[in-house]
């Protein structure tokens, strides 16, 4: 099968990327733009990693720029798309608005509507447990309220499904959601709360506590995750569908934090703030549709996830 990973420089991505590589029958074509929203040299080593693999296949490419993506994909012919690239970050949204727009409602257009034009016979892409809003009632359903966003960045997640149900409404195109819940694991993003706490820790800085750390968060493990991703592949898409991806445990951050402090063996030093405009309470995602449609459930436990992201922390950064 011939893949395209959008974002393949991204944590997700080049976990996807990864394991899809091991079938050596399957070629896969990774892009990226490869921007500075946090540390590129995170991203090259990724993308160093990933060219090991014979194939594996990048371009620098900005899905933004649709002459450039009409082109890639009339010159590669793609069996499957897996789009996961995205502006992240719902806090960067505050000062830079036109970043979620552009890469987040412009980028997927491009990559939904030249996937339909060359007729990808599936087509994912990465959604968020943001979209949810603040709710009331858990655990969320795909079925639950999304009409709230809290957030810029949850408001474009949203536009997206939107844009992709009115795709198969107007042209039959089939698609998939993944709404992700707080992943996390090995080469994550250094803007995400694990490495941000696991680094301060170390370092012996003081950790900012948003909301004093009350917030409870269903965090999922990157392998899950690809696990997750992979079964749905295998299946036959129905129409516009939506899946939490969710390890259906969550867990408060001061939780969080307890357990990042005896993986590291030592106690953190903490500044307790105001709760952040477009951050919400909570997250806790049934993953009951997920479990019946692949026959799998997340179950990598946090106490598990955490120390294997710190034994892969100190060894990335000596």
């Amino acid at each position: 099968m011939k893949f395209l990973v959008t974002g393949c420089a991204g944590f997700i991505g080049f976990h996807l990327c990864t394991s899809l590589s091991k079938n050596k029958k399957n070629k896969i074509f990774g892009i990226d733009n490869l921007n500075n929203y946090y540390d590129t040299k995170l991203k090259k080593e990724r993308i160093r990693i990933l060219q090991k693999n014979n194939n594996f296949h990048f371009s620098k490419i900005d899905i933004s720029e649709e002459n450039k993506v009409k082109k890639y994909f009339n010159n590669q012919r793609f069996d499957i798309v897996v789009h996961l690239a995205a502006q992240a970050g719902v806090r960067y949204a505050l000062k830079y608005p036109e970043a979620y727009i552009t890469a987040n409602i412009v980028g997927f257009y491009n990559i939904i509507e030249y996937s339909r034009i060359n007729n990808v016979k599936k087509f994912l892409y990465a959604s968020s447990s943001s979209v949810y809003g603040s709710q009331d009632k858990f655990p969320t359903r795909e079925d639950s309220s999304t009409s709230e966003p809290e957030s810029l960045y949850a408001a474009t997640k949203k536009n997206n499904e939107i844009i992709a149900h009115s795709y198969f409404k107007i042209h039959k195109f089939k698609s998939t959601a993944l709404r992700f819940f707080t992943v996390y694991g090995p080469y994550g993003r250094p803007d995400m709360a694990l490495f941000i706490f696991t680094k301060s820790i170390l370092e012996g800085k003081k950790i900012e506590l948003y909301n004093s750390g009350n917030h409870v968060r269903d965090f999922t493990f990157i392998s899950d995750v690809i696990t997750s991703i992979e079964k749905i592949i295998k299946k036959k898409q129905i129409g516009s569908d939506i899946f939490n991806i969710s390890s259906s445990n969550p867990q408060k951050l001061l939780y969080f934090i307890e357990v990042i402090e005896k993986v590291i063996g030592k106690k953190s030093k903490k500044i307790n703030k105001k709760m952040q405009k477009g951050d919400v309470f909570k997250t806790h995602g049934d993953s009951n549709k997920l479990k019946n449609f692949i026959n799998f459930t997340p179950s990598v436990k946090i106490e598990e996830g955490i120390s294997m992201f710190v034994n892969w922390y100190r060894e990335y950064y000596k």
